[in-house]
């Protein structure tokens, strides 16, 4: 699904070149789970910004589904980005002056999906996280785990092929993004790519597969055979409200 080979990137502040990246090769079949890891500075928000198609390598390919989009305008990387792939970010990116309903709408908007297909996409997917109750508060009247279901839902409404979540549980407590982690095993069991980025072990651990960078540099990727499992099935995730209710 995902291909890199040889990807670079270069920023210049001012005068000054940073190498954020080097020569980053790997592949991502579909339906994996991945989480890259790394300090701060180490290139896995420029390498996430890259596969999602918010930025540009400066050198070395990307493919896409078998198609090179290393090389595409941002008209036709926008377009890649509304139709394939859905984010979810540390800081829930949510309009604080609208609902639920109306935040989670907001990918279908710019899709020129009809008034009545968005709202009935947008609840089916707020229901799947769970949070069918708050369809009319907005993010303000939620607590942070819920504002991150609510990323979540609106991540899922033109059902992507992949997920990219950076820092997803950075602003959660402990059993909030336990909680936000099971959804993610949940979506990744129904045959969707997880791609996370987190810094924190213990979250990663969800992963069935951990990639390392340092300096720019992929310095491991490994299989992690001692993945975290969530015991509730799928079907049982998003189904009781008072559990999930946090």
């Amino acid at each position: 699904m995902i291909k890199l080979d040889s990807i670079s990137k270069i920023y210049f502040l001012s005068k000054i070149r940073v190498l954020a990246l080097q020569k980053i090769s790997l592949a991502i079949n579909g339906g994996e789970f991945v989480a890259i890891m790394g300090p701060s500075g180490s290139g896995k928000s420029t390498l996430m910004n890259i596969m999602g198609c918010l930025d540009k390598p400066t050198q070395g390919s990307y493919r896409l589904e078998g198609t090179v989009v290393s090389k595409m305008g941002d008209k036709q990387l926008a377009k890649i980005r509304n139709e394939k792939i859905g984010f979810v970010f540390q800081t829930f990116n949510l309009l604080s002056y609208v609902n639920v309903l109306e935040n989670v709408e907001l990918p279908m908007i710019y899709g020129r999906v009809s008034l009545k297909e968005r709202k009935r996409i947008a609840l089916e997917s707020i229901k799947k996280v769970g949070l069918a109750h708050r369809v009319t508060h907005k993010p303000n009247e939620l607590s942070g785990g819920e504002r991150q279901r609510v990323a979540i839902a609106r991540a899922l409404v033109r059902h992507p092929s992949i997920i990219l979540a950076d820092e997803p549980t950075g602003n959660l407590d402990s059993k909030s993004g336990a909680k936000i982690m099971s959804i993610f095993q949940s979506l990744n069991q129904q045959g969707i790519t997880i791609m996370l980025v987190t810094h924190e072990m213990d979250i990663a651990q969800y992963a069935r597969r951990i990639i390392h960078l340092k300096d720019g540099l992929m310095v491991s990727d490994e299989e992690n055979k001692d993945s975290l499992r969530i015991p509730d099935q799928p079907e049982n995730i998003f189904s009781r409200r008072k559990a999930n209710d946090y």
